[in-house]
């Protein structure tokens, strides 16, 4: 027995949300009184001292097989947990995991329990909380199978080191899967820091009035290190790209702070962005509906706001 967790890796680097996967997983494997292990596919630079700080024992290296294939990476998945004997496979309910996690679950016949937001419950039974409705409600998911597959909430959890780990490196080898498509054209997202992996997030909606006015907001975002976002009007009139949009038909995020900007708050919106850990309202408007949501509001005018936040904040970095 022991616990599995799938790394995700961007550009050569862990992805964020893979060392929370990591420190969930080892978190797992303490409370069972079993090891931590991790596979990655592709090759990622420090990859096996950085899943070290979290408690990861043995660390299988998969080649990459070029694009993104979930199917590839299902079967990576598939030949670690015959390799270690896993009864819990941990991975990051990320945009890829979102894709890897049912078909991973299917290979290994599993229970599959998505949008996790805390660690296990029980063990025997095996039950899971996660976040349902948008983020609206929670429920408890008893994972019955004798493989447990989680798929983890990013930003859920606190990364903490945890000792005992020694991420020895063994390569597995794995077939191209077979699949029905391909990669044709590949998008990068724009910006300094992932929207997805942000901790901090910057948003502004029509009431910044047009596209030329979004200056202000990435120098905000900017000097506070973070990412920039958008309602969706505004991706639909084309002021911002849509890999922006965050709410119900668009991303969903839980930095630890949003800030939203002429945002009345409409519901679609907040079901994208209600699990942030904290919320900031600026908004001329004091009967916006977003106030109800937030932790801080500011009534004010953002053209003339935004810029006090901004001098303010930089006093401070």
């Amino acid at each position: 027995m022991s616990v599995l967790v799938y790394a995700e890796i961007n550009k050569g680097t862990l992805k964020k949300s893979a060392l929370e996967a990591a420190c969930y997983g080892a978190q797992v494997a303490s409370s069972l009184g079993v090891k931590c292990n991790a596979v990655v596919v592709g090759n990622a630079d420090n990859t096996s001292s950085e899943l070290k700080k979290y408690g990861i024992d043995t660390l299988y290296q998969v080649s990459e097989n070029g694009d993104f294939n979930p199917d590839f990476h299902a079967e990576a998945i598939k030949a670690a947990v015959n390799a270690c004997g896993a009864t819990v496979v941990v991975i990051s309910n990320s945009y890829s995991g979102k894709a890897l996690a049912p078909r991973a679950a299917v290979k290994l016949d599993a229970s599959l329990v998505s949008n996790a937001v805390a660690l296990p419950t029980s063990t025997t039974p095996f039950v899971v909380k996660k976040g349902v409705f948008s983020g609206k409600a929670f429920a408890y998911v008893t994972l019955e199978k004798a493989i447990k597959m989680i798929a983890l909430t990013p930003n859920s959890i606190d990364l903490k080191e945890i000792d005992g780990g020694n991420a020895q490196v063994e390569t597995l080898q794995v077939e191209n899967a077979s699949t029905a498509y391909k990669v044709t054209d590949t998008k990068v997202q724009s910006g300094e820091i992932p929207l997805t992996e942000a901790e901090l997030v910057v948003s502004a909606g029509r009431g910044m009035k047009g596209p030329e006015n979004w200056g202000m907001i990435e120098e905000l975002a900017k000097t506070l290190h973070a990412a920039t976002a958008c309602s969706k009007p505004v991706s639909d009139m084309a002021w911002r790209p849509h890999s922006e949009h965050v709410g119900q038909t668009g991303i969903t995020i839980k930095p630890n702070l949003y800030i939203a900007i002429g945002i009345s708050g409409a519901i679609q919106h907040l079901a994208g962005v209600s699990s942030s850990k904290v919320i900031v309202v600026i908004n001329k408007d004091p009967e916006a509906p977003f106030f109800k949501a937030a932790d801080y509001g500011i009534v004010g005018d953002a053209f003339e706001v935004v810029p006090k936040l901004i001098e303010a904040a930089k006093t401070l970095s």
